[in-house]
């Protein structure tokens, strides 16, 4: 059993293998570019500039040294009144900067695993993963320095490359079913996984390096390590899915901002793997969903003409969060009661064929009945007269609910009637490359919510969010938030996170207020990455 200060640690090491996993693509291609030296050299850029003289997509190259200043090596300083962003070098800039050529292996095993399956155990991207660990097990060559602040640099850098190969590893296993509770509490072979189990078994060997495995006689037994890094698998779920991006950060950088606007075949994306990022999705929203019951039962314990006629989720990913609110309101409230008198009108929208099928799927498997449909979370007036002419449901008659979406909308240059309010957000934030002013972020948030408004007013709008937090706190507390991961992975992909207090008083500038105390954010403290709240335009 480990302890707390022992599981403290190791979740520490998860969030550097995320860390690492968006780290380094982005140091390595800056380095070969010759931006990392050009910073030595100038001590100070203007990001603008920068772009210019290296002929870069000056919105991604920000999302990329952003990631750098997030690592505590670079500084890094948004003007929003002025609309420019610097970057300057540090104490730890030259110390790491120097060390950037120990990812060469990592990324080129990125690039290589580009053609073949995320899904399956394959030999050839293995071999590549074998001889990258066994590199990384002689800490590719260097000797770990005397120096306190040299040798935590190397350090970090060389669980970087540990994320590389723990992070897609693990997402592969946990999506195959190894870590069902079945091989979680017993011995097992690796003939069990894989017709190739010798080289199965060798994946294993590695695992149990790591010290994840005990390994008697051929058989493989989890220890307590193995089983903290197995029940969190998920969590690499989201930063892994995103890797298609990654392996291409010389090109989508330096290159063709637009390589990933044209779909794959079926129209599926190729910017991210959406059935694993769904898959990482579903087991980071658990996490919140008991925080989410006590507002549910709260409005379905009211007299049933003051309670929501059902619940629409935007962005129904796999169909978790509906799932999970119809059996609370079944089981634990008034409205549970009384379903066959008052049916739960249950509507699952999503902008993604994929996740409607995964919803579709999950539903029917659990026998929830709901619709499921195609909508764009930044048209609710088509949603709605789609949800009228078609089932005669009215969308202001629903408890309206998201999770981890808005962030996410197609972005729409908002509309400026007059002065535009200066932020103080830090974030990095692109469309097609082009780097967006973080005043017109802030603004279009603002005119996001108020398409809402007429439809959020009777019942309100349940959210879980995502936030960014500045690079400096981000620097400072290495190891304890996903920050670096979610801010690249969101970044590059053109989707728009910002700090908590600032989505809080974006809200209350438009007239959508928090109602009671439903407002948490998560962690609680500065760190927080993840807010909940039920906002509506008045008392419910």
């Amino acid at each position: 059993m480990l302890s707390k200060q022992e599981k403290s640690i190791l979740r520490g090491t998860l969030f550097r293998h995320l860390d690492g996993i968006v780290t380094c693509p982005a140091a390595y291609e800056l380095a070969q570019k010759g931006i990392t030296t050009f910073l030595l050299e100038q001590q100070s850029a203007d990001v603008t500039e920068l772009s210019k003289k290296f002929k870069a997509n000056e919105g991604y190259l920000n999302v990329a040294l952003r990631t750098l200043a997030s690592q505590g090596w670079l500084t890094y300083n948004v003007n929003n009144q002025e609309n420019t962003v610097t970057v300057a070098i540090n104490e730890h800039s030259q110390v790491a900067f120097q060390h950037f050529h120990l990812y060469k292996e990592a990324v080129a095993l990125l690039k290589f695993s580009e053609n073949f399956s995320s899904r399956k155990f394959e030999v050839a991207p293995f071999l590549k993963l074998e001889a990258l660990f066994n590199n990384l097990k002689n800490n590719f060559g260097i000797e770990i320095s005397n120096e306190a602040k040299t040798a935590t640099i190397q350090k970090q850098i060389l669980t970087h490359i540990e994320g590389i190969i723990v992070g897609p590893t693990l997402v592969l296993l946990g999506m195959k079913g190894m870590f069902h509770k079945y091989f979680m509490q017993t011995k097992f072979k690796a003939e069990e996984f894989h017709k190739d189990p010798e080289n199965f078994g060798r994946l294993l060997d590695i695992l149990t390096h790591l010290g994840w495995f005990h390994k008697t006689n051929g058989s493989y037994e989890f220890t307590d390590k193995g089983l903290f890094f197995a029940r969190r698998a998920s969590a690499y779920g989201v930063t892994v899915s995103y890797i298609p991006t990654l392996r291409k950060l010389d090109k989508f950088i330096f290159g063709d901002p637009t390589i990933f606007r044209a779909s794959g075949p079926g129209n599926e994306e190729i910017h991210v793997d959406r059935e694993m990022n769904v898959w990482g999705s579903g087991g980071a929203h658990a996490a919140y969903f008991k925080v989410l019951d006590e507002i549910i039962i709260n409005l379905f314990n009211k007299p049933i003409h003051e309670q929501p006629k059902g619940i629409l989720d935007v962005g129904c990913g796999n169909g978790a969060f509906l799932k999970h609110l119809f059996n609370v309101i079944e089981n634990q409230t008034e409205r549970g009661k009384v379903l066959e008198d008052y049916p739960l009108f249950l509507i699952g929208v999503d902008y993604n064929e994929a996740a409607l099928q995964i919803t579709r799927k999950n539903l029917v498997q659990a026998d929830i009945w709901a619709k499921v449909i195609w909508g764009d979370i930044g048209n609710p007036a088509a949603m709605s007269k789609d949800l009228q002419e078609k089932y005669g449901i009215q969308l202001s008659d629903l408890l309206n609910v998201r999770t981890f979406l808005d962030h996410n909308r197609i972005w729409e240059e908002p509309k400026l009637n007059g002065k535009i309010t200066t932020t103080t957000s830090t974030g990095a934030y692109a469309h097609r490359g082009v780097r967006i002013n973080n005043n017109l972020v802030i603004e279009s948030l603002k005119q996001h919510f108020n398409k809402w408004k007429p439809y959020v007013s009777k019942f309100g709008l349940l959210l879980i969010e995502l936030h960014t937090s500045k690079p400096t706190l981000v620097a400072q507390s290495l190891g304890k938030t996903a920050a670096t991961a979610y801010d690249a992975t969101h970044g590059y992909s053109d989707q728009y996170i910002i700090e908590i207090d600032e989505f809080m008083k974006s809200m209350e500038d438009i007239g959508l207020i928090p109602y009671e105390n439903t407002f948490k954010k998560f962690p609680n403290s500065d760190l927080a990455t993840v807010s909940i709240n039920l906002f509506t335009t008045k008392d419910l």
